[in-house]
């Protein structure tokens, strides 16, 4: 066997690996039918830059209270998709205690176990590794919802209006800043009111005629041109617009955009 093919055969073998990394990736995910058994309409835009992604969503019932996140973890590829999965367990382990936190105190929670998990104590040389996270709470009895966020945001589209609510400007993870608590915000929902929680691979894109970033303003633009569609429609017109932007150029990063349209 010459050199050529001994590359060619490792190159296949770990290939082979990162796809099966995928699946398990892929079997931590909320399956579609979880999801439609605990959310109002949504839909769910995810679509990786590589074989494994460094983003991920997550989604859990506790009660009649309903948690969703979406999170973009450090870097993408095999390091982002161990870390994704690192977020998922975290998750499910502090939100499976039967009784409901708030949004701000789960990030805090989440935070300490990421830097125990990655045995970061706030050193300035310290890799920073971590993410970036849009967590939501749903109280569909109470007509309300909480949203905690590190450096993520929510959009809430009411009444022809989107209005922006900022995450916390710190990640889960180690800080450069002092660290503080994540806020939660408290809103009323009502029915008709559009959710969107998302990472900063859309924004982020290249492409276009100038060859520059799609950008967040434009991207609240597009949702309030394409909010009153069916969900389903929606995603795949988000589809259309990253592809028609794209054009030839390489997806930059993983792409997650996660829409949910309240009852």
């Amino acid at each position: 066997m010459d050199r050529e093919d001994t590359i060619r055969r490792q190159d296949k073998e770990l290939t082979d690996s990162i796809r099966y990394a995928s699946l398990i990736q892929t079997a931590v995910l909320p399956t579609r039918d979880f999801l439609a058994n605990i959310l109002p309409p949504h839909f769910i835009f995810f679509q990786p830059k590589d074989i494994v992604s460094g983003d991920f969503y997550w989604a859990t019932r506790l009660g009649k209270k309903v948690y969703v996140a979406a999170a973009d973890c450090t870097g993408h590829g095999v390091p982002g998709a161990f870390m994704s999965i690192m977020g998922i367990s975290f998750l499910n382990e502090i939100v499976s205690r039967k009784m409901p936190l708030k949004t701000g105190r789960i990030l805090n929670q989440l935070r300490e176990k990421v830097m125990k998990a990655l045995h970061q104590k706030g050193g300035s040389k310290e890799p920073k590794d971590g993410m970036d996270i849009a967590l939501i709470m749903l109280d569909m009895e109470n007509r309300t919802m909480e949203f905690s966020g590190a450096f993520n945001a929510l959009y809430l589209i009411r009444d022809e209006k989107l209005r922006v609510i900022r995450g916390d400007r710190m990640p889960i993870g180690v800080n450069a800043v002092e660290e503080r608590s994540f806020q939660t915000h408290t809103l009323p929902v009502k029915e008709g009111d559009l959710l969107y929680i998302f990472t900063d691979g859309f924004p982020d894109q290249f492409g276009g005629p100038e060859d520059k970033k799609y950008k967040y303003g434009p991207f609240q633009k597009f949702l309030l041109s394409i909010h009153q569609e069916d969900m389903e429609r929606q995603k795949w017109l988000l589809i259309h617009e990253l592809l028609e932007w794209k054009g030839d150029n390489e997806q930059v990063d993983d792409i997650l955009v996660m829409g949910i349209r309240m009852e």
